[in-house]
């Protein structure tokens, strides 16, 4: 029974748990894995449930990352990694980067394990052995898709050698870029057209993946080829109420969200608990900006993303709460990765990029779509420039508090136009994250490489 321990850029973090208390400083240690074990075919199932378990820490995180950074959400407690980011003076010793940053390696650690390991496994189905072979590089690669639009360049790594893993450089960009493609088009085609449930990944959350990879790329055409297959496959719909994305887990249109139990829900997690964040502490709460954005009639009824207490309303508390994550006991805590929704905006974004703005097959079409969902006034033609900055807020008010907006400004072009008027604080440093200081003093070959303004 072989055994993995591995302690490559992983963090146990500590919490002080008194309303007033702070992060203690991460410290790198050595991580049992879940003691993970590949010997034979009965251990797949955990080493897959593994993984999945891995992703679970990514995407609450980057809620953090994509919604306040930007301009959705404020600081309103006192942990100083969140007031770093709601101030815009985040610093290159923020446990927000750090917890970030340890689950992306932490995902791509397991994945490498499985890739490594399951090929010299005999007696594994061949269904099985192509269904977790393709799940582990579509979870890398969408690990690295986050880290590289988070991060910039950051060590690729590609085995479990724990001495390789130690002293390895920033990757380009571009050569990450280019093997999250890899990895998602060595998935391609090798999962189920639909998964069971959204919790685990089909076919066509490989395809959400590559028409997001393609949109972030601007590579209009195969954005809205993807996409569009996902929305004309039919095996999704809009919710009729819009409120239903926020009052529960895997609606109609969920093509794959992270799922949570009793024992490993985020809300009850106090590092990365969405609603211990937005609720129970009131740690972090809606930006004034977007509760009037979101009220306002061209959001119709995403104003259901955000609760009222007049009991909150004090000191520099707006009264106003992100309703879409509850406790564990709750059917909404679960937290989307790739829904239809964000599906018609891709493809709305790539039309109008590609000149087919309003009239059939176009980007007017697909935002009325999600608009007659809303309850929201139906829009008329408009010229390209603005059904793009029409697309940029309805990207906002839809996808609002899962994590979007920082990115969408970044690559787009518009946070140095967005930011400053919402925070005089903010320069272009804030485009990237910093590398984890304690990553800098563990491994020599980032030393020197941090990103600029750090």
């Amino acid at each position: 029974m072989k055994t993995v321990k591995h302690s490559f850029f992983i963090f146990v973090f500590a919490l002080i748990t008194s309303s007033c208390g702070d992060l203690l400083t991460p410290k790198p240690v050595d991580l049992l894995t879940d003691d993970l074990v590949l010997n034979e075919p009965k251990d797949v199932a955990n080493v897959e449930i593994g993984l999945y378990s891995a992703l679970r820490n990514i995407i609450p995180s980057t809620v953090i990352a994509g919604d306040l950074t930007a301009d959705m959400l404020i600081h309103n407690g006192t942990f100083s990694q969140y007031r770093e980011l709601g101030l815009k003076q985040i610093t290159s010793s923020n446990a927000s980067a750090a917890q970030l940053w340890g689950s992306i390696y932490n995902t791509v650690y397991i994945a490498n394990f499985i890739l490594e390991k399951l090929p010299g496994i005999s007696g594994v189905s061949s269904t099985d052995r192509q269904r977790v072979t393709a799940t582990a590089h579509f979870l890398r690669g969408y690990a690295y898709f986050i880290g590289v639009n988070t991060f910039g360049g950051i060590p690729l790594v590609t085995t479990t050698s724990i001495d390789e893993n130690r002293n390895i450089p920033r990757a380009a960009r571009e050569e990450i870029l280019s093997f999250v493609l890899n990895d998602y088009n060595q998935a391609l085609g090798k999962l189920p057209a639909k998964a069971a449930n959204a919790a685990f990944a089909g076919n066509n959350a490989v395809k959400a993946a590559l028409a997001r990879f393609y949109l972030y790329s601007r590579e209009w055409a195969n954005a809205e080829n993807f996409a569009g297959q996902i929305i004309d496959s039919k095996q999704y719909s809009l919710d009729s109420l819009f409120s239903d994305i926020v009052t529960k887990d895997f609606p109609g249109e969920s093509i794959l969200e992270v799922g949570y139990t009793i024992s490993d829900d985020p809300g009850t997690n106090n590092n990365i608990g969405l609603n211990n964040l937005f609720v129970s502490r009131r740690e972090i709460i809606p930006s004034n900006q977007e509760v009037v954005s979101l009220a306002s009639a061209e959001s119709g009824d995403r104003f259901f993303s955000i609760d009222f207490n007049s009991d909150d309303l004090k000191g520099n508390d707006n009264g106003w709460s992100v309703a879409k994550y509850g406790t564990a006991d709750e059917d909404n805590n679960n937290v989307i990765v790739f829904r239809l929704g964000e599906m018609y905006l891709i493809r709305a974004e790539a039309r109008a990029q590609l000149g087919k703005v309003s009239g059939t097959g176009s980007a007017l079409e697909d935002i009325n779509v999600l608009r007659k969902r809303a309850k929201a006034v139906q829009l008329s033609a408009s010229s390209q420039s603005q059904m793009i900055l029409i697309i940029e807020t309805e990207r906002k008010n839809e996808l609002a508090f899962e994590g979007h907006r920082w990115y969408d400004l970044v690559r787009t072009g518009r946070a140095s136009v967005v930011m400053p008027s919402f925070n005089s604080n903010w320069k272009s440093t804030y485009e990237l994250w910093p590398i984890p200081q304690r990553e800098i003093q563990t491994n020599q070959a980032l030393v020197g490489n941090q990103n600029p303004g750090y």
